[in-house]
Parts: C-alpha cells; sequence; structure tokens
C-alpha cells in the first residue's frame, strides 16, 4: 500500500534533481541560520551548488516526460539508438544534421536527420528518450530552453529545433515552422 498517490510520484521522479536542489538549498538556510563559525560557512557553497542543480533539475523534469510510449532509447559512445517495435535504428550524434520535433505522430517525435540514412523517428515518450537531453546539448548551438518552449506548446506542425549548417556559420539555429 503506498500513501503517495500515483501522479504525484510520477512527478516527483520527474523532477527529481530539483527536488534535490531545494533540499540543498534548505538545507543551507538551516546551515546558516543555525549554524556559527564553519557551518555557517558550508552554507554559501551549499546553497550555490543547490541552485544549480535545482536550475539544471527543472530544465531536465521540463524535457523528461512520461515513459510509457513505443520502443527503448539507448545512448552509447556518442550513438543515438532507438528499438521500437516498427522501425529503428542507430544515429551518430556528430553524423547529425538536424533535429525536429514532430507533433503530427501520436506520440510526439524527434525526427534525428543524419547523414547516410533515412531519418530515424524516436517518440518523445520512449523509454529512455530523455537522454536524449545530453546528446542534444552535445550539439552545436543548441538552445536548450528554445527546445523546452517547443515540447510545451508543440503546435500543428513539425518545428526544426536545431540545423548543423546554422550552427556551422556562427548562426543562431533555425527555430521555424516548415
Amino acid at each position: 500500500m503506498s500513501f503517495i498517490r500515483p501522479e504525484l510520484a510520477a512527478t516527483a521522479r520527474r523532477f527529481r534533481e530539483a527536488l534535490v536542489g531545494a533540499g540543498l538549498c534548505a538545507l543551507a538556510l538551516w546551515a546558516w541560520v543555525a549554524g556559527a563559525g564553519i557551518v555557517a560557512w558550508l552554507a554559501v557553497p551549499l546553497a550555490v551548488a543547490g541552485a544549480a542543480l535545482g536550475w539544471v533539475g527543472l530544465q531536465r523534469g521540463r524535457f523528461r516526460g512520461p515513459s510509457d510510449g513505443p520502443g527503448v532509447v539507448q545512448i552509447t559512445e556518442a550513438r543515438i539508438g532507438y528499438f521500437g517495435p516498427l522501425t529503428g535504428g542507430a544515429v551518430a550524434v556528430d553524423g547529425l544534421m538536424s533535429v525536429t520535433l514532430d507533433p503530427t505522430g501520436r506520440p510526439h517525435h524527434w525526427v534525428l536527420h543524419h547523414t547516410g540514412g533515412a531519418p530515424l523517428h524516436v517518440p518523445v515518450t520512449a523509454r529512455g528518450a530523455d537522454a536524449l537531453l545530453d546528446a542534444f546539448a552535445q550539439l552545436p548551438g543548441f538552445r536548450l530552453e528554445l527546445t523546452l518552449r517547443h515540447m510545451a506548446r508543440p503546435g500543428t506542425l513539425p518545428r526544426q529545433v536545431w540545423v548543423r549548417d546554422a550552427a556551422r556559420r556562427g548562426a543562431a539555429p533555425v527555430h521555424r515552422l516548415h
């Protein structure tokens, strides 16, 4: 028997890093108020670490969604692998040419265009899809905050969230509707 509602537990798991960061900030506040000497000095780095972890945790939590969709995502040695019930494949992160968020599929999909093959379609709800954040963060010029806004309001048309040519030229990545 569980005393926590399943929805609350799922949200806590989704934002787990942010919750740990908030806990560190609370501990820092307690150390500052209750402590003297060295304990009070530990409050400052603890608060900074908690705030940083909280910020990263909020971004990860916004990127991380339910993982009850079709297939499994694995990231191994800078290769994104998707193994689904009907399709699948692997793409080298450095071989990516563009990344698109496609809300027309059910569930929504990441479309990974790469050199040497057909685009790889990865459901945003596939198990392990939250690991794509680390892979996308390696892409030159990738803008996480804009991608998170597109995920929150996906619209009805596919949106390109990153293009290699724009990053190579030093220009801002393309974020437009197709």
